[in-house]
């Protein structure tokens, strides 16, 4: 079984601008603020308790209070986002040959909302978010399970990856990878 996985932000879709203003919106009841070129270089891409702790609380319960209300919001900015239509099209094509997945860090509520946005949950035979595995990227976890739900081999896999730790869990999984550009 041939296989083709593509990560969603900043690869199908350059989300920075919709994750930026979904988590300023949710911070700012608690008083804090996101400066937009601090989290384009520190933030974007990441796992939130890798980064609002270091801008916010460390309080777990604030914490989680936050990504909560920043999940709710997302929708909110989705007007911001831009799809990489060059890889859409080329998933499309790919899709007569190769199951199709993507794996992704963000929510489950998040992907889908917009996939469903640009009408493109159907391009997909399987959507990985970070609520379906126990360990983020730069860990291969999320591309070693759509590789075993397929039964396919990394040498019959092509993965497509932006950010340096989505290339390494790529890197890890020891299928083919190629990095996208533009986004971020």
């Amino acid at each position: 079984m041939k296989l083709v996985i593509v990560d969603l932000d900043g690869t199908l879709f350059d989300t920075k601008d919709v994750n930026y203003h979904a988590y300023k919106e949710a911070i700012a009841p608690y008083g804090y603020d996101m400066d937009y070129k601090y989290y384009c270089e520190f933030c974007n891409g990441r796992h939130y308790l890798d980064f609002l702790p270091q801008i916010t609380t460390i309080d777990k319960d604030i914490l989680t209070a936050m990504h909560k209300a920043k999940k709710e919001a997302y929708k909110n900015h989705l007007d911001k986002a831009v799809v990489n239509q060059g890889l859409v099209d080329i998933v499309r094509k790919m899709k007569s040959e190769y199951k199709t997945a993507v794996v992704t860090t963000a929510s489950k509520r998040n992907c889908y909302d917009i996939l469903q946005q640009f009408d493109l949950i159907d391009l997909f035979d399987l959507i990985l978010t970070h609520d379906d595995i126990e360990k983020s990227k730069p860990d291969p976890e999320g591309f070693l399970k759509a590789m075993k739900h397929f039964d396919a081999q990394p040498k019959d896999t092509i993965i497509f990856e932006d950010s340096a730790v989505g290339l390494e869990a790529a890197e890890r999984s020891g299928a083919f990878y190629y990095k996208t550009y533009r986004f971020n």
